[in-house]
């Protein structure tokens, strides 16, 4: 294997890799996309300055083009429809409805609150929070006020 079969290698795998790393995060793949690319400049100011210079200017367009390329297509391969989202959210509601009508209700917790967990009121499995405090599994809680897709409970003091 000559320099140019290796420079090559380096270069397409460099280019995959930083493709790749606009879906793949976490800055690895990209990492050692990088260094495959800087190995290939290296490689080209060993041959001559104007090689390398020419190298650089060219693996940064190619860079550049890569990536804009891997955003286009990839999303639309077998794969890229596994790893991207493809629906929009137009559907989706973002306050849980009928929270409101909690507000005074009691219920009984079905796990700790530490401080949030779950209670289930008036028949009804909720996601509920504390104002901080920790309130053990199996107490009698009272919806407090509701913010948001937040229901805020306090613990029912046990009457003597």
């Amino acid at each position: 294997m000559n320099a140019l079969h290796i420079f090559l290698i380096l270069l397409i795998a460099g280019l995959l890799m930083v493709g790749a790393e606009v879906f793949i995060p976490g800055g690895v793949i990209g990492s050692f996309g990088a260094l495959a690319l800087l190995a290939a400049i290296i490689m080209a100011f060993n041959y001559s300055a104007a090689a390398g210079v020419y190298a650089t200017v060219g693996i940064m367009i190619l860079v550049g083009f890569v990536i804009v390329l891997w955003i286009r297509y990839f999303p639309s391969t077998r794969i890229g429809r596994k790893m991207t989202v493809s629906n929009d959210l137009h559907a989706s509601k973002a306050v849980e409805s009928n929270l409101a009508s909690l507000v005074g209700k009691t219920g009984r917790t079905t796990s700790a609150l530490h401080p949030s967990g779950y209670a289930e009121i008036e028949g009804r499995r909720v996601d509920v929070i504390t104002d901080g405090e920790m309130i053990e599994a199996d107490s009698m809680v009272r919806v407090s006020r509701i913010e948001g897709n937040r229901t805020i409970v306090d613990l029912v003091e046990a009457t003597t």
